[in-house]
């Protein structure tokens, strides 16, 4: 796996030391040296509560296992806790699909973005609920029912907006191989999740666990200054281990979105657009955003090990723009998450709306008033901005929004990370998350990387449910 840890390890230092307690036994002295160099470093930033200790606890207990993923999603625990519990219910518990067919299925949505870390997670996960290996060597060797799937896995990866009641209907009366709409609803899921967890891993970098094919090991410090564990890029030096982004250059980025942020709320104060100017802005901004140039490097081709779980390797994100296809647009009036996508999930997978709605929610009300070294910001107007930027890329409008505040918000930097991550996030570097907010904390890029996930993935279910409703009625 060439995905590496973005987060320096000392911002993620005592919450991998508490991992490493639980899971594997290591004496945590090993580190002291450096903990103690840095103690003031780690203490203001990233201290350990009750809260975070018994949520790993609790993971370990039902998984047997501490991933990275919730590592580094430990920064913010209430967000953490209720996404574990969403899937633990979602994987482990009583529902429409087979144990291992669960784990399946997440091998297939994470395989359309090259995700070779959630692909090995579960391809241990699928053998050790009883799945059958073969299945392993290719989707060609899954049952025809889980082959069918392929349409529904690319398109709702790539281009959500040409989901049809058709596409629906194709699995829903397949004979002996049709799904129900209960299991369908379970597979939807399941799939929007992995699509938007692999742009979260891409997007903070995230390395195979320790003990795993790729992963690292601990070894005695070495005399040579670097760190005791190559978490971040190999044997980097201090400074770059301990988070040294050379901010100096961009002193005040942060005082410069703070005043955009007051003045935009002035304007609001004193006049409102009328929603003819709603309306073309954000067909302005929806243009704009197919226009934002994503990686300059050339396009990625997939291993075997990944490829062979997934049909149609052209089939992506880049042909699209090439075609220069229409995204329709869905107005949030007409379907919605909160009227319309709920209380179809609820009402075919019961209780589990509520467990997305709530992950959603926190994701997007999460914050700590708190802007870099600022505090009592009112973040609100940025969140949503990230969020309705997310959304306008998938043709979803929201009719009392002012799109003309994403462009004051959101800089071209910050744009193509965000397209990058929840397009085509396989392409996500290093230098493209060190480029945008270069005075946050780390633990503030990953709310946003939250952010992104969670605004991706109910884009998509709006569109697989809204084809579902269709076909309903």
């Amino acid at each position: 796996n060439n995905v590496r840890l973005f987060i320096p390890f000392a911002a993620v230092q005592p919450v991998l030391c508490t991992c490493i307690m639980n899971t594997a036994g290591l004496f945590i002295l090993v580190f002291c040296h450096r903990i103690n160099r840095h103690s003031s470093f780690i203490n203001d930033r990233h201290k350990l509560n009750e809260r975070i200790q018994s949520i790993f606890e609790d993971a370990f207990a039902v998984l047997g296992r501490l991933d990275n993923i919730s590592l580094v999603m430990g920064f913010h625990p209430q967000y953490l806790e209720s996404f574990l519990k969403t899937l633990h219910y979602l994987l482990q518990m009583d529902g429409p699909l087979s144990l291992h067919c669960r784990h399946y299925i997440g091998i297939m949505a994470a395989a359309r973005h090259q995700c070779t870390y959630l692909v090995n997670l579960h391809v241990n996960d699928f053998l050790h609920v009883g799945g059958d290996p073969k299945w392993l060597n290719g989707l060609e060797e899954a049952p025809q029912k889980l082959r069918a799937l392929g349409e529904l896995n690319k398109i709702l990866a790539h281009r959500p907006w040409l989901l049809t009641k058709e596409h629906i209907e194709h699995l829903l009366k397949a004979e002996e191989h049709s799904w129900s709409l209960a299991e369908l609803i379970h597979v939807v899921v399941l799939l929007t999740l992995y699509h938007s967890l692999a742009s979260f891993t891409f997007g903070c970098g995230i390395n195979p666990d320790i003990n795993t094919d790729g992963g690292h090991t601990f070894r005695v410090p070495s005399l040579s200054g670097y760190c005791v564990c190559d978490i971040a890029n190999g044997n980097s030096t201090l400074e770059e281990m301990f988070g040294n982004q050379q901010v100096s250059e961009f002193s005040g980025e942060v005082e410069v979105l703070m005043e955009k942020m007051k003045q935009l709320q002035e304007c609001h104060d004193e006049e409102e657009a009328s929603q003819e100017e709603m309306a073309t802005r954000f067909e302005r901004e929806k243009t704009e955003s197919m226009l934002v140039v994503t990686s300059e490097d050339e396009e990625c081709v997939p291993s075997r090990d990944v490829s062979r779980h997934f049909e149609d390797l052209s089939y992506g994100y880049k042909n699209f723009s090439r075609r220069g296809e229409h995204v329709p647009t869905l107005r949030v009036l007409d379907y919605s998450w909160e009227d319309h996508g709920f209380s179809l999930v609820n009402r075919l997978y019961p209780d589990f709306g509520q467990l997305l709605d709530e992950k959603f929610q926190i994701a997007y009300n999460l914050t700590y008033n708190t802007m870099a070294t600022h505090q009592g910001v009112d973040t609100s107007m940025l969140r949503r901005a990230i969020w309705n930027y997310i959304h306008c890329m998938f043709g979803i409008r929201y009719d009392d929004y002012d799109y003309g505040e994403i462009n004051q918000l959101l800089d071209r930097s910050f744009k193509v990370y965000i397209k990058t991550m929840v397009r085509t996030p396989e392409k996500i570097t290093k230098r493209m998350y060190d480029s945008f907010w270069r005075q946050f904390q780390h633990s503030e890029k990953v709310h946003v990387n939250l952010l992104l996930m969670e605004a991706r993935m109910q884009a998509e279910l709006l569109y697989a449910l809204r084809a579902i409703t269709r076909y309903m009625t």
